[in-house]
């Protein structure tokens, strides 16, 4: 298995990659906010999320010439392991979105945050330097504070917060999942095929929990497939082949932050000074993974 080093980005790592990982975060930020909009169920959401994008990825892939022949036989396990794993994070964190606020939905569905980079060590063999353990304590205190404040607030919302820390754990396997198939696959044909497996799945989920499954808005699930599928999981993926794991998980708290301002001007899910401190650190240890070379 190919794993980048997370000693730092390799040499030849353009910009790009960094700017997408974050565009990708801020994209997959509004993804809460459009679940709640949707008149399906939860997981009917993130079914519609999936099967709406999978046409419009395919298409990008082929458009690029990529053809689905001549894959070897563990590729497709390996991408049909990872739709899995996405589509059971995607039920279980949809249905945390309607049980919490918009920042802890989204600060704990990207528990990945400490567990990827922790993974990308392990599997390079490596600790992290001085700066990158710095970096990981402030982007984990940064966590905490935002995080913090919710349970002072509203202890209601431990339900919902296990639901997506649970996605997080989930999403992590995604990663990992995908991290391989990025070795040898580029990344739209990656997303396309583990879009494909995720599916099923959630089909099947949604119809056991009995929720609505046809909506009568089209919008907000359009917008969930184009903003979180389509370009977030895009940029996200191409970046995922690009960067060490430790600057991928720590990009991943760019999304809590966005999701808080959502919450603070849609839902009025104010943010406090601690909340402000935990952004702050946030973006420090952001900028430390990007000096470190």
């Amino acid at each position: 298995m190919k794993v980048t080093s997370p000693a730092a980005s390799p040499p030849g790592a353009p910009t790009r990659a960094y700017i997408a990982v974050l565009l990708a975060n801020i994209a997959l930020a509004f993804g809460p906010w459009f679940v709640r909009l949707a008149d399906t169920g939860p997981v009917a959401s993130a079914f519609w999320r999936i099967t709406l994008a999978a046409p419009l990825l395919i298409a990008m892939a082929l458009a690029t010439g990529w053809r689905p022949t001549g894959l070897a036989r563990g590729l497709w396990g390996t991408l049909a392991l990872a739709g899995v794993c996405f589509a059971a994070d995607l039920a279980s964190w949809h249905l945390g979105i309607l049980q919490t606020t918009l920042a802890n939905a989204t600060l704990f569905g990207n528990s990945a945050t400490l567990i990827f980079p922790i993974y990308g060590f392990v599997a390079a063999r490596t600790l992290p330097s001085r700066i990158q353990g710095v970096a990981l304590a402030l982007a984990t205190a940064g966590a905490v504070l935002l995080m913090g404040r919710s349970y002072q607030v509203d202890p209601r919302h431990l339900g919902g917060d296990l639901l997506c820390l649970l996605a997080g754990v989930l999403y992590t396997l995604y990663f990992i999942f995908m991290a391989r198939a990025r070795s040898t696959t580029p990344p739209l044909p990656a997303l396309a095929l583990s879009t494909i497996a995720s599916v099923a799945p959630l089909l099947l989920f949604a119809i056991a929990l009995g929720e609505r499954i046809v909506p009568t808005h089209w919008g907000p699930l359009i917008g969930l497939a184009l903003a979180s599928q389509v370009f977030g999981q895009g940029l996200m993926i191409y970046a995922l082949g690009r960067l060490s794991p430790l600057v991928v998980g720590i990009a991943l708290l760019v999304q809590p932050v966005v999701a808080a301002s959502v919450g603070w001007i849609v839902y009025d899910e104010r943010l406090g000074l601690p909340d402000l401190i935990g952004v702050a650190l946030v973006a420090v240890a952001l900028v430390l993974v990007r000096r470190e070379r």
